[in-house]
């Protein structure tokens, strides 16, 4: 009996324990907001907002950077991180459906275009019949990449494919191009080894790639609904540090520094 009352005492403990965290965003150790995000242009965006306007605003913030599009969601998600800055909405809308979470999409930050990129040809018409060409391997940016391939006229999808294409929702493909879905962190890699690569906008930049110069095609920027932006457990977009964070993201100094350091390779969020 003793030991009955034990295990529910602690397992009363965890739950209360969870409850306490679900309440806050932000750690109610040090009054700090965690924030998940990855290196570039994330981390580099919020460093300068840790440096620059944070403290003015009463914000405590902890970067802590990942390399994958998955721990950061999973960690917000399981109350390790109060936020994360990396993805799009409809990456995070798909995540929340495939993982069973319930993460919210607070703050358009920016735009990062996919490009497609190559070491083997200076134009995509030069692609030869049956070329390799990499994409992400993840649901949205699939969908994304193929539809870049098809707006260049690589490629021809069928009708509604949207943005949930996939390679069987290629209708016309007259170099029969081949396409290796890998996980987007490993695109720039591939460069080697493939005739062309659908890279992610963060990933390129990392691996020192510049996109507004040097992708053979970049994204369409207008009425396009891949921002990146604020994300933070559902239930917490009016924690106070959430909605000071949101607009220090927002912020015209913000916009500035993402201008002029990117160059057009990230666009401020109108």
């Amino acid at each position: 009996m003793n030991i009955r009352r034990l295990v529910g005492a602690a397992a009363l403990a965890l739950s209360l324990a969870a409850c306490g965290a679900s309440q806050s965003a932000t750690s109610e150790a040090d009054g700090t907001l965690k924030v998940g995000a990855t290196p570039v242009p994330h981390a580099e965006i919020l460093t300068y907002v840790k440096e620059n306007l944070a403290e003015e605003a009463g914000l405590n913030l902890e970067i802590v950077e990942f390399t994958d599009y998955v721990q950061p969601n999973v960690q917000v998600s399981e109350g390790k991180l109060g936020a994360n800055f990396f993805q799009h909405k409809p990456y995070l809308d798909d995540f929340n459906s495939s993982k069973g979470t319930d993460l919210a999409f607070v703050t358009p930050v920016h735009l990062e275009p996919l490009g497609v990129y190559s070491k083997k040809v200076t134009e995509l018409g030069g692609l030869p019949e049956g070329a390799t060409v990499a994409v992400p391997n993840d649901a949205t940016n699939l969908g994304r990449a193929l539809k870049l391939l098809a707006d260049n006229g690589l490629v021809t999808l069928k009708d509604g494919a949207g943005t949930a294409a996939t390679e069987r929702d290629v209708e016309g493909n007259p170099k029969n191009l081949k396409f290796e879905p890998l996980e987007a962190a490993q695109l720039p890699r591939a460069l080697d080894d493939v005739d062309a690569a659908v890279i992610n906008g963060n990933y390129a930049l990392e691996a020192g790639l510049k996109p507004a110069s040097e992708a053979l095609a970049l994204e369409k920027t207008e009425d396009n609904p891949y921002v990146n932006g604020l994300v933070v457990p559902a239930g917490q977009e009016q924690d106070p540090d959430v909605v000071t964070l949101g607009k220090l993201l927002q912020d015209q100094k913000v916009k500035d520094f993402i201008a002029q350091k990117y160059e057009g390779s990230v666009i401020p969020a109108e």
